[in-house]
């Protein structure tokens, strides 16, 4: 059974709410098991459990936020070395655009790589203007039907690569799927 948590801060339910979209798209993977746990309640163990993670965090300065922070720091510091080699992503919401999430999502990312987790990007794009290069981004709350579809994209794409990598489901790779995938306009 392929293992993913989605673990967010959100202070204004925007985060939340792309939580529970890229949530919606692990589970577009058959035999996929997704947690989704806000970073008030989440515990070391859901992070030791998970194959694959998916890190959210509103923008804060450009940063991921000081909850966020101090979970990675406090609660699974003592547990450094025991994640290494899980596959993790990242995504971000701002006020607006131009608001700094891509940079959020390259400091999540940062924090990830420092604890061992294989970070990765999607060049698919999820609509015509829309693709989650470093994550998924979004103004505000993920209301367009276009920014839903980023959220789910990443959500699945992370499904699938722990379906692939961590438990030899050579059939759930990207590439044999070419002719799901959306196109650039």
């Amino acid at each position: 059974m392929n293992r993913v948590l989605v673990l967010y801060d959100s202070q204004t339910g925007n985060v939340a709410a792309m939580a529970a979209l890229v949530a919606e798209g692990v589970q577009r993977i058959p035999d996929t098991e997704v947690r989704l746990r806000s970073v008030d309640e989440a515990t070391a163990d859901d992070v030791l459990w998970c194959d694959g993670l998916a890190v959210g965090s509103p923008t804060n300065m450009g940063l991921l936020s000081w909850k966020m922070k101090r979970f990675w720091d406090e609660t699974m510091g003592p547990h450094w070395m025991k994640v290494d080699g899980k596959i993790a992503c990242a995504f971000s919401s701002a006020g607006g655009w131009g608001g700094g999430m891509e940079l959020a999502c390259q400091s999540i990312s940062t924090v990830l790589m420092n604890f061992g987790f294989l970070v990765f990007g999607v060049t698919d794009y999820a609509s015509k203007m829309l693709t989650p290069h470093y994550g998924a981004v979004v103004a505000k709350e993920p209301r367009s039907d276009e920014a839903q579809a980023v959220c789910r994209l990443l959500g699945q794409r992370l499904a699938e690569w722990t379906a692939v990598y961590v438990h030899g489901r050579k059939g759930e790779h990207p590439g044999n799927k070419l002719g799901e995938r959306l196109r650039p306009g």
